[in-house]
């Protein structure tokens, strides 16, 4: 397929409700929209997933947006792709920017994806027909996290996450635990932790959770592996799985039990294919992460999350769990705790260009 023309769009979008972390704060999300253009005039869709300040990995939307311009599409535009590994294949020599890289080649996925009329799910691999739904609790105190897991409960989510941190671990799942004895729940560490903290880590081994998610730095893979020795409780890796070379060291290492993949942070679903291929021959758990995203990359991730060894629900909410009117048509719909895989060729979503021209900022075309 020749790819005849590309173009991105910056949206932004204020929350339903803001999305606490220790590290940030998140009530407006931008993000960056591919469209990829073939000779047919058939056309991808991707989403570079980048926050606007660099606290989840060190991509921004504006890194991303000079990514995409000057190194991307001046390489991909007017390229004949067979398969949409070339695209992981021509960005390889580009260091990093591996957000920026996904949303690129994402689009020509959906692009591959919609020439060959099956559903992105089918093209992967992926062997369900519907995939269960977990969701995050990022509320900013206890009281609110509470409210938010008794809602997402309710609304059948089968697995739910909240965000933790030394100062206040323990008095917030002893909390949640007294009302949700029985929900599985997972903590999101975001890095909080240090060595010295083992101990404080191990008693968590109380509250049964499901697992603690990236309790140290992204680059602690050596820490994470003499914790995890020490821990009942699953540790599961995040920031510093970028790579299917990083998932084989945590591995190999043991590292961890679970890892998350998030198709932004390791540069593609080339990649995320390839590190899900690694777990499952390896029996070690996991599961799609999310970015507080659109509609158009969280249709990647139902996608992905279709393959056979996703064997924990991933954080892949309704449409409406975020936003007042997403960007794609229909939205992604949680019924029952599952999510129901779209027949239609690509990623099984139409996007709303009326939608995109009221939340865009900025347009660049070639």
């Amino acid at each position: 397929m020749l790819i005849k023309k590309l173009t991105m769009r910056m949206i932004e979008m204020p929350l339903k409700q803001p999305f606490y972390t220790h590290l940030e704060t998140v009530s407006v999300r931008q993000a960056i929209i591919i469209e990829a253009e073939d000779e047919q005039g058939i056309t991808g869709w991707g989403e570079s997933s980048a926050f606007s300040t660099p606290w989840y990995t060190e991509e921004t939307v504006q890194t991303e947006w000079h990514i995409i311009k000057d190194v991307l599409f001046p390489l991909l535009y007017g390229k004949t792709i067979v398969h949409p590994n070339d695209v992981h294949a021509l960005f390889t020599p580009i260091r990093g920017n591996r957000m920026a890289k996904a949303g690129v080649e994402c689009a020509i996925w959906d692009l591959y994806a919609k020439r060959q009329n099956k559903p992105l799910h089918e093209l992967l691999g992926g062997t369900r027909t519907s995939i269960p739904a977990g969701a995050v609790a990022a509320g900013k105190t206890t009281v609110d996290m509470i409210e938010r897991i008794e809602s997402l409960v309710e609304s059948g989510y089968e697995r739910i996450k909240v965000k933790i941190n030394p100062k206040t671990d323990r008095i917030m799942l002893t909390d949640i635990r007294r009302q949700f004895p029985d929900v599985p729940i997972m903590a999101d560490a975001n890095s909080a932790y240090r060595l010295q903290d083992i101990d404080q880590l191990k008693s968590l081994d109380e509250f049964k959770l499901l697992m603690i998610e990236q309790p140290f730095h992204e680059e602690d893979l050596w820490e994470h592996s003499k914790l995890q020795k020490q821990l009942n409780t699953a540790v599961c890796l995040d920031e510093s799985i970028r790579s299917v070379h990083d998932a084989k060291c945590a591995i190999q290492m043991e590292a961890c039990q679970v890892i998350n993949v998030k198709i932004s942070r390791v540069g593609g679903l080339t990649e995320a294919i390839r590190i899900h291929d690694e777990c499952l021959v390896t029996h070690t758990g996991l599961w799609a992460g999310g970015m507080i995203e659109f509609g158009i990359s969280r249709a990647h991730n139902v996608a992905l999350a279709s393959l056979p060894g996703f064997t924990i629900p991933g954080d892949i909410v309704s449409s409406n769990h975020y936003w007042e009117e997403d960007i794609i048509e229909p939205g992604i719909l949680v019924e029952k705790g599952r999510i129901q895989l779209p027949n239609k060729p690509g990623i099984g979503y139409d996007v709303n260009r009326k939608r995109l021209e009221i939340v865009g900022k900025d347009i660049y075309f070639v």
